[in-house]
């Protein structure tokens, strides 16, 4: 993900077309895209400021995170569920998620299920 443009450059277009120059040409004297000229007039209209968003970072975990104490209360119930299992009864009750989704919830809240158990030493070869 690219790195937004300095709050400075943002002000300086804003201001040269405060100052009277169309967006095309404010964006065509400082090197940038029309596009951004136009976002960042009407950013300064809407919110009196030029400053860009926050980037990145999780926008969409609260959906499944509202349904936590339903997915936890189904692994408890039934200890070795497996993610298809478990969205499929989500889906049952109306919940629509992606096995992806309950992975990184789980991940998220480091909970692990290792069906497995470990496997004793070898005698012939060395394990790692």
């Amino acid at each position: 993900m690219g790195k937004p443009l300095s709050v400075d450059l943002r002000e300086r277009v804003v201001a040269a077309v405060d100052g009277g120059l169309s967006r095309r040409k404010a964006a065509d004297r400082f090197g940038v895209s029309i596009s951004s000229a136009i976002r960042w007039t009407s950013l300064r209209r809407r919110t009196g400021d030029v400053r860009p968003q926050r980037q990145g970072g999780d926008k969409r975990s609260g959906r499944i995170e509202a349904h936590g104490p339903l997915i936890l209360s189904l692994v408890e119930a039934k200890a070795d569920i497996t993610l298809v299992e478990l969205r499929a009864a989500l889906a049952e009750r109306g919940i629509a998620v992606a096995v992806s989704t309950l992975w990184r919830f789980f991940e998220r809240h480091r909970i692990t299920l290792k069906k497995r158990p470990g496997m004793r030493p070898s005698r012939v070869a060395r394990t790692s």
